[in-house]
């Protein structure tokens, strides 16, 4: 029994001393050491396959485009306006006696608008006139006695000054009579009619509200940056949000600038001779302005550069990446108009966001069928 023990702690301490054997041998102190860099080896490899792919060339589809003239334009949003709105108003007092009017009638200058009752005008007319015919008598019967020397040259004097002031109180009188009158001072369409007959209007109550609807403003609000291209005279053509379009002149541009948005009046004169364009209605006013070379494409193709100036990046005649800037002009249908490329330029269309300028690509052009895929990128 104890010699069994005996054996099986010398077994034990062999198999110890066989394993302790084997874990030398893969730490490095044996044959089996030298197989550790063959795997180092094929790292290497892999490494060495994988610098060669970083080595080739990105992939990018590309796409030349070609400029074009465009005229710039000027939009900005804005309203119609008429051109002259009067109120009509009373210059002698008197009860409204007639409106031949009613309200969105068309009427002309000097077409009666509303008519007050005479009262004794008339007759201050009558009484002025036969004032004016004694003065007359006195002056011509003063002037033949001084002839003779019968009278003084004081006398005739008075005398002319008496028929001169007599002339005055008749064209008074003729004048309060007119004013019964309230006539329209331009061509327009009497929007309003405050008065009724029977209202007794003193001096200065309103009649009528005549608007001038030809020419029609379309009146808007330019900016600080915008102001200084344009100037009166200059073509411009409005679109109504009604769908009606007009096309006239500037006939106006402020000098000054509005004290709480610090932008400028213009205003765009259109002919309306039949009066379908109407006050207060929203519009768009479209100016042309210079005439530049430009290219459209896709906003798709616009990048920013490491200091954040917008841009499209290029393709150089050996292949390699090189970054424009634009100016963008404005947008259509979908796309963006640009100035500041050449007038022919091979852009990228697509992959401009993974490669850098200076970078060596692999240009792929575009197909009628990868235009579709990119949405018509390059136009």
């Amino acid at each position: 029994m104890r010699k069994s023990y005996i054996w099986a702690i010398v077994i034990t301490v062999a198999i110890a001393g066989w394993l302790a054997s084997g874990q030398v041998i893969v730490g490095g102190q044996g044959e089996s050491a030298v197989t550790a860099p063959n795997t180092q080896d094929g790292n290497l490899s892999a490494q060495s396959d994988a610098a060669g792919d970083a080595t080739k060339p990105f992939r990018v589809r590309v796409g030349t485009l070609t400029s074009v003239d465009r005229t710039a334009e000027l939009k900005v949003r804005g309203r119609t306006e008429a051109a002259e709105r009067v109120m009509l108003r009373a210059q002698t007092p008197g009860l409204v006696e007639q409106i031949p009017v009613s309200k969105g009638q068309r009427v002309a200058t000097g077409d009666v608008i509303c008519k007050l009752e005479a009262g004794s005008r008339t007759a201050n007319i009558l009484r002025a006139e036969a004032g004016l015919a004694q003065a007359e008598l006195d002056y011509d019967a003063a002037s033949k006695l001084n002839e003779k020397g019968y009278a003084a040259e004081t006398r005739v004097r008075a005398a002319k000054a008496a028929m001169h002031a007599a002339k005055a109180v008749l064209s008074e009188a003729r004048l309060d009579l007119e004013r019964t009158k309230i006539k329209a001072s331009f061509d327009g369409v009497v929007d309003d009619l405050p008065a009724k007959i029977g209202t007794l209007l003193n001096v200065g109550d309103p009649c009528a509200e005549i608007v001038a609807a030809d020419p029609m403003l379309v009146v808007a609000q330019v900016s600080e940056r915008d102001v200084g291209r344009i100037a009166p005279g200059m073509a411009g053509a409005a679109r109504l949000v009604t769908g009606d379009t007009a096309e006239g002149k500037l006939r106006f541009v402020a000098t000054s600038a509005d004290e709480a948005t610090r932008t400028f009046r213009i205003e765009l004169s259109v002919s309306n001779p039949d009066g379908r364009l109407r006050d207060g209605v929203t519009a768009e006013i479209a100016i042309p302005l210079e005439t530049t070379k430009a290219h459209r494409f896709s906003p798709a193709i616009l990048t920013l550069d490491d200091d954040g100036v917008i841009g499209v990046r290029t393709l150089t005649d050996d292949n390699r990446v090189a970054f424009m800037p634009v100016r963008i002009l404005g947008n259509e249908d979908g796309t963006v108009w640009v100035a500041g490329l050449p007038d022919t330029v091979t852009v990228i269309t697509v992959g401009q966001d993974y490669v850098k300028p200076g970078e060596r690509v692999e240009p792929v052009f575009e197909t009628a069928s990868s235009k579709a895929q990119t949405g018509n990128a390059a136009q």
